[in-house]
This record gives C-alpha cells, sequence and structure tokens, in this order.
C-alpha cells in the first residue's frame, strides 16, 4: 500500500504544483528591498559629489581649461616682511606663483594647425607677470587662468623656488641681472628711487628655454647659452626674485646682443 502511494501519479502532481507555487516567495527572501526612495537619495548623492563651485555658482563636474590656457592655485599670500613687520587684509603680498591645477590641449597654428604642445603639466610651480591671467574662485579657493605665454618661470611643485629646480619655456631666457647701483661720471651715486631709467638691463645667463615653436612644428634655435653676458632692451624683462637674487625672464627678441 505504501509502495503503491509513492507511485501515484495525482500525489506527484500536486506536490509539483506545492512546490512551485513556493518558489516565488522563497526567492525574493533573498532580494534586498529596494525602494524609489532609496534610488533618489543614491543619484543625488553622486550628483553632489561631482559639483563645484565658481564664483560662486555651482557648476557640475571640473573646469578644463582650453586652447593654450592653464588653470593655476595661486599660493598664499605673505603675511609679514622680511624684516618681520606683521601685514593685514590689503597690505598682504600677493604672490604672483601657484601650483598647475589642469592645462589646455595647446594652441593651435593658425597658419599650419599644428597644436604646439603645453610646457607646464599639472602637479608644476609657475610664476607668472603680476598683470596676467583672469582670477577666479574655484571651490572658494583662488585660482587663476594664464597662458602658456605668460608663465616666467617653471620650477617642481613639491620643493620650493631655487635656481636649481627652475627653467624658463618657450624663447625665454633667464638673467642674473647686474644690480649695482648707477652712479654718475663723477662717481655720484643714483638712488633707484630717483630714477626711471635705474632697471638694470645686462646681466649672465642662467637659463635658456628650448626656443619657439615654428609653423612646421619645429623649434628655432636660440642665439644664447648658458654663460653669455647679454645687453637687452630697457624695460623689456619681467623681474623675479629667486634665493633673494634679482633675475628678469627675457624673451630673445629683446636680447640686443651677447659679450
Amino acid at each position: 500500500e505504501r509502495s503503491r502511494n509513492n507511485t501515484d501519479p495525482t500525489m506527484k502532481l500536486s506536490q509539483s504544483i506545492v512546490l512551485a507555487a513556493s518558489l516565488p516567495f522563497t526567492a525574493t527572501a533573498f532580494l534586498a528591498p529596494c525602494s524609489s526612495s532609496s534610488r533618489a537619495g543614491t543619484t543625488t548623492a553622486l550628483s553632489e559629489a561631482a559639483v563645484s563651485t565658481l564664483d560662486g555658482r555651482k557648476i557640475k563636474g571640473d573646469i578644463q581649461p582650453l586652447n593654450n590656457f592653464l588653470l593655476v592655485k595661486v599660493a598664499a599670500a605673505e603675511d609679514q616682511t622680511e624684516g618681520g613687520i606683521l601685514l593685514t587684509g590689503k597690505a598682504k603680498i600677493e604672490k604672483t606663483e601657484g601650483i598647475v591645477v589642469a592645462v589646455g590641449p595647446g594652441r593651435t597654428h593658425q597658419d599650419s594647425g599644428i597644436v604646439v604642445e603645453m610646457p607646464v603639466q599639472s602637479g608644476q610651480g609657475v610664476v607668472y607677470g603680476q598683470y596676467d591671467g583672469t582670477e577666479v574662485n574655484l571651490n572658494g579657493e583662488k585660482h587663476t587662468l594664464i597662458r602658456d605665454d605668460d608663465i616666467l618661470v617653471k620650477f617642481d611643485g613639491s620643493q620650493p623656488l631655487s635656481l636649481d629646480n627652475v627653467d624658463v619655456t618657450g624663447d625665454n631666457v633667464l638673467v642674473q641681472v647686474d644690480a649695482k647701483e648707477q652712479s654718475t661720471e663723477g662717481g655720484i651715486l643714483i638712488a633707484r628711487s630717483s630714477t626711471q631709467e635705474s632697471k638694470p638691463s645686462s646681466g649672465v645667463v642662467k637659463k635658456v628655454g628650448s626656443g619657439r615653436i615654428a609653423s612646421n612644428g619645429e623649434l628655432m634655435a636660440m642665439d644664447v647659452e648658458v654663460g653669455d653676458m647679454v645687453k637687452f632692451r630697457d624695460f623689456a624683462g619681467n623681474e623675479v626674485d629667486i634665493d633673494g637674487e634679482e633675475y628678469s625672464v627675457v624673451r630673445m627678441a629683446d636680447i640686443l646682443a651677447k659679450y
């Protein structure tokens, strides 16, 4: 009798129906609940993580410079003089240097269409002209957008600015200027503050750039080398202080003679 019941087709059919009916409920027990509100919360969190602020306005993603522009995070202003005098507010000495955050693809030559490679990359330090660039506030911090032509010198951003780790770009030349006080033929010293023409315009070459890019994409040769004494146009150079010494960054086209 027991053997006949185990082989009864009717009983097997009823057991299969019961098992099939229980499967969906068993499977759903292993699925984590996912409500529409939790999905919406996750999406919102991801969106907020990608939001930055530019000049107080929210933007999506990061700023990507175009052409030959680069984004620089400006170094903090000095709050005291070399003599130890504390400065506050507008009296603080604003620096024209910082760390490169992002760079554009490079300038496209208007005649040949060749893209000129950018001379710096993210993480490097740069010094630029006092009136160069467009200041922006990114995520509450001071940044500036400058062109690659505005770069006076570049250096290793992980180390302090020094002559050992500094370099010039393009057709720029770094000259250690002759900063001696001017004097008349009679030997009378002329104070710098009393003359407009006292800015030095000669010195010794310390660094030479790679050269200007021609329309065919090739570098144009530089006519000076490290160690040369040079004379350049008055007021042509941009002053840079390195290790407490006065230097001037001069374009090759503004150098009049070497000796």
